[in-house]
């Protein structure tokens, strides 16, 4: 078993962002959804990097993280690199921190992680009038 407090904040990040992807295609295959194109497009509406900063804004400012979440996240935001070049480097530390914080979830208590996905999805489908 991995434990995530060995691990630093770019490899939670990075199994994060694979555990975070995977639940958004199971979600969008579960709304009937079959053309790839059309997945992918509305895959990038909960992942792109700046939805997920968004997401793990809104997240804090609502209180609906634990202390513990909001130390896994910071430590994902503190760890990430210079950033990219579609994306502005404070929102590329959110979102690393997002995937970091759903990484940690994912290794140490994977129904909380489900919420905190579902809650993601949640806040994005709210955001973009997708009422489903």
């Amino acid at each position: 078993m991995i434990e995530a407090r060995l691990l630093n904040g770019v490899a939670l990040a990075y199994i994060g962002d694979s555990y975070y992807e995977l639940s958004i295609r199971k979600y969008l295959l579960s709304l009937g959804l079959t053309k790839v194109n059309e997945l992918h497009k509305k895959a990038i509406k909960y992942t792109s990097g700046s939805n997920q900063s968004e997401i793990i804004l809104k997240m804090m400012e609502t209180n609906y993280l634990s202390e513990d979440e909001i130390l896994y996240y910071k430590k994902g935001r503190n760890a990430s690199g210079p950033g990219r070049k579609n994306i502005d480097m404070q929102t590329y530390h959110n979102s690393t921190g997002f995937e970091a914080m759903i990484g940690y979830l994912y290794l140490e208590n994977s129904q909380r992680a489900d919420e905190v996905i579902e809650k993601a999805i949640e806040l994005v489908n709210e955001k973009e009038g997708l009422y489903v």
